[in-house]
């Protein structure tokens, strides 16, 4: 998702100092934003009953990321992550409240602000995460 996005001139360097801003690394900020990403397509998933992940729209997983509370998203994680790396940083923010709270929110704002742009500038109507993918497979970049 970030790599498709990043295409945009300058994009990747605005979202870098908007993450140190807020105090957040920039690496562990793009870790969460893909995690986020995921789980706010989980419970977009969940509420269409939908029988598949690519068939999700894009402006619904945007809409679960500003439309249910952090504490909502942060119910679908799973109990252990396959990468240290994600399990750390999600660890870092999720249940410790006060700043954080405020950190998570604007990582969301974050995360709203790339899924509406990709779904805006996508050659599919109403694109999907499948649309997503297929677009990041299609331009040679990273997942």
């Amino acid at each position: 998702m970030l790599p498709l996005i990043d295409q945009e001139p300058g994009r990747q360097a605005r979202r870098h100092d908007n993450l140190r801003t807020w105090g957040i690394d920039p690496g562990v900020g793009e870790r969460l934003l893909e995690t986020f990403a995921a789980l706010a397509a989980h419970a977009a998933l969940s509420d269409a009953a939908s029988p598949a992940a690519g068939t999700v729209p894009l402006s619904a997983v945007a809409a679960a990321v500003t439309g249910k509370r952090d504490i909502e998203l942060l119910a679908g994680l799973p109990e252990r992550f396959t990468d240290d790396r994600d399990q750390q940083a999600v660890s870092l923010y999720a249940y410790k409240g006060g700043p954080f709270s405020r950190m998570l929110f604007q990582l969301s704002c974050e995360l709203r602000h790339t899924l509406t742009a990709l779904a805006d500038r996508s050659p599919t109507p109403s694109p999907t995460c499948a649309d997503l993918m297929r677009q990041t497979d299609d331009a040679g970049l990273p997942d």
